[in-house]
């Protein structure tokens, strides 16, 4: 027997799916589980758009096997905010009318070693906000809807003093660069980190970096960046890496071509966050670390990078990734960026605007985040 997405649960919802990897979102009729004793249910009010968004809906991660299949139809979205409507029996951190938050996560399974220190990211059974399959079987769908329904443990506050719509994509933007400079410890004042690529994750880790009272050079290929980078964002340098001119540099006793304009900058940074999700080579990027530095990847292109090993081997250098955070640490990084005012520099869209933005983004075209004004633009089913 054939149960169709509008008949998997008892409450009614609304949002826009694609079907196929296309990409082409439009209206989709859906239901949300009824709310569970642990569980919060909140009508969305704004909802980030991501990269991965962009990756999903067009299943390009799959072929590539650089992450999962997308399965249709899916409804993406995982920068949610919005205000809680219903609380479960048992429901203890939050009540009806608190501004909340939710993320990639749904679920975890709370008895890994991940689990219990607070790594729910890591989790071999995490299950993501959509295209994925939850406990009961059914699909979960994620905040391009009008409500949602979460485990509680899930969810973070959001503070009365971050505006909802700015603060949507630090569930996913914020805090995929909030975590690294954290846990590979280039949060000290006075460190030099190099932030590569100024979209929706570059200049969220510019900010943060800043807030933490660090020197930070943003690496581009777009020069037009640069006064963006330096004068709104607060960046104390900025490099291009678009000069096609290249001199042979030796570096830890090894020569490599490396651009002009980078030259200065060579072993002069203590960290790097690099978010760029379009296929880049990283040996240049290894080149401007200290002995000891570490290049951090929170991009996720389509295809694997190369990686000569020579150049880590002399300087003890480390190329790390870093996926999201754990919820304690969301919760953490949410209220870090309300003590400093610290939210995304957006374009809020209506629902109907969707696919153009989509499309936007695949070129790049947006400063820096689109947010989906779900709450005044999503009114009804068709």
């Amino acid at each position: 027997m054939v149960i169709f997405p509008e008949q998997e649960h008892p409450k009614k919802a609304f949002g826009w799916a694609a079907r196929d990897s296309s990409g082409v979102l439009s209206p989709f009729n859906f239901s949300r589980r009824e709310t569970g004793e642990k569980d919060v249910r909140f009508k969305i009010l704004y909802c980030g758009i991501c990269h991965s968004d962009l990756h999903m809906v067009k299943n390009e991660w799959g072929p590539a096997g650089t992450g999962p299949p997308s399965t249709y139809p899916m409804v993406p979205g995982h920068e949610i905010v919005g205000q809680v409507t219903e609380v479960g029996s048992k429901v203890q951190k939050y009540k009806v009318g608190d501004n909340v938050g939710v993320g990639c996560m749904v679920s975890s399974c709370q008895s890994c070693e991940s689990c219990a220190n607070n790594l729910e990211n890591y989790c071999p059974k995490w299950i993501g906000i959509f295209g994925a399959k939850y406990h009961d079987g059914t699909t979960t769908y994620g905040g391009f809807s009008n409500i949602m329904v979460v485990d509680e443990h899930f969810v973070v506050r959001i503070p009365d003093n971050l505006p909802l719509n700015g603060a949507a994509p630090l569930l996913c933007a914020g805090i995929t660069t909030y975590s690294p400079l954290k846990y590979y410890g280039l949060d000290k004042p006075g460190m030099h980190v190099g932030v590569v690529g100024l979209g929706g994750l570059g200049h969220l880790a510019v900010k943060f970096a800043k807030a933490m009272g660090l020197k930070v050079t943003v690496i581009s290929s777009s020069r037009n960046k640069k006064e963006e980078a330096v004068k709104h964002l607060g960046a104390d340098s900025f490099l291009v890496t678009s000069d096609e001119d290249q001199i042979q540099v030796t570096i830890d006793s090894n020569k490599f071509l490396i651009l002009k304009k980078l030259q200065a900058a060579i072993g002069t940074m203590d960290g790097i966050i690099d978010t760029v999700s379009a296929n880049h080579p990283l040996l240049p990027l290894v080149g401007l670390l200290k002995s000891h530095g570490k290049l951090v990847v929170v991009g996720a292109p389509d295809q694997p990078p190369e990686l000569p090993v020579f150049p880590l081997l002399m300087g003890r250098k480390m190329v790390a990734g870093s996926a999201i955070g754990g919820i304690k640490e969301t919760q953490e990084m949410i209220d870090f960026a309300a003590k400093h005012n610290i939210t995304a520099d957006i374009e809020v869209i209506a629902i109907n605007y969707l696919n153009t933005a989509m499309e936007r983004l695949a070129k790049a075209d947006v400063k820096y985040r689109f947010v989906i004004d779900i709450g005044n633009t999503l009114i009804s089913a068709p």
